[in-house]
């Protein structure tokens, strides 16, 4: 198949657009990551467990909702979260884990 330069450009341009949605997630990432942190030392702090199951089921009702109204697979925004809230949960009780022993000293 012979390539045609508009369609090379095309192309370019496209995956350009993709790169820089992925580095403005992984932005964004980072900084909800920071935020969660926070949350974990504040859990532990105030005696919260590590992981709050209500919470999780008004955010994945939440996230589902938006994917739909935005035209994405709510499936994906699901999976989305449950890697987020993984990743948080085994934070939350990493901090808990090191307040607690800090507190004990």
């Amino acid at each position: 198949m012979k390539k045609d330069l508009k369609q090379e450009v095309r192309l370019a341009e496209h995956r350009n657009t993709i790169d820089n949605i992925d580095a403005a997630i992984i932005h964004m990432l980072a900084e909800r990551f920071r935020c969660t942190e926070e949350v974990g030392f504040l859990k532990a702090q105030y005696g919260y467990l590590p992981q709050d199951k209500t919470r999780e089921t008004a955010q994945t009702t939440r996230l589902r909702d938006l994917a739909l109204s935005a035209g994405l697979d709510p499936e994906l925004a699901e999976a989305y979260l449950r890697f987020v809230v993984a990743h948080s949960v085994s934070r939350h009780e990493a901090i808990a884990n090191l307040v607690a022993h800090v507190v004990k000293r």
